[in-house]
């Protein structure tokens, strides 16, 4: 197996161990509120995109490192944005809540940051690249910022 196969591989499996802590810290540690988690693992990815980016070439141990620590750090904030969904609205829309962020997550992460991301590469360079990845980082960490004291149906006033 080639050092891009494991360091794949170690991306998307420390996915799993970081979405449990943003999940647990969310709830135990934050008292319900996922703002403040979020915040912490978006500043996180924030910090581990801009070291993978800024490391020099031929550091391959900073680089796995790096993207163990995006994996980590990157599904804990997606699992919280479609937590803070649910929390939000009343029981009986949580499932519109929770198809409506998978579909606009899908369109806008998936498709329309993908077709984005490979056009502006092929068009400025992978630094134009990275500084859009650090860009979007910086707007989630903001995003989750906002709600750093709301606590579930606190949105909501009956």
């Amino acid at each position: 197996m080639n050092e891009s196969s494991v360091a794949y591989f170690l991306y998307e499996w420390a996915g799993i161990p970081g979405t449990l802590l943003a999940g647990y810290l969310s709830d135990k540690l934050f008292k319900g509120r996922r703002g403040p988690a979020g915040f912490v693992f978006m500043l996180g990815v924030l910090v581990a995109v801009l070291v993978y980016w800024l490391n020099p070439p031929g550091n391959t141990v900073v680089d796995m490192i790096a993207l163990i620590a995006i994996g980590f750090l990157i599904y804990g904030p997606v699992m919280l944005i479609g937590l803070q969904a649910l929390d939000y609205v009343p029981k009986k829309a949580a499932g519109t809540a929770a198809g409506l962020t998978g579909l606009f997550g899908y369109l806008g992460g998936s498709v329309a940051a993908n077709a984005l991301m490979g056009y502006l590469v092929d068009f400025a360079g992978w630094d134009a690249g990275f500084m859009l990845l650090t860009i979007s980082c910086a707007l989630a960490t903001i995003l989750f910022a906002v709600t750093w004291n709301v606590r579930g149906q606190e949105v909501v006033k009956h």
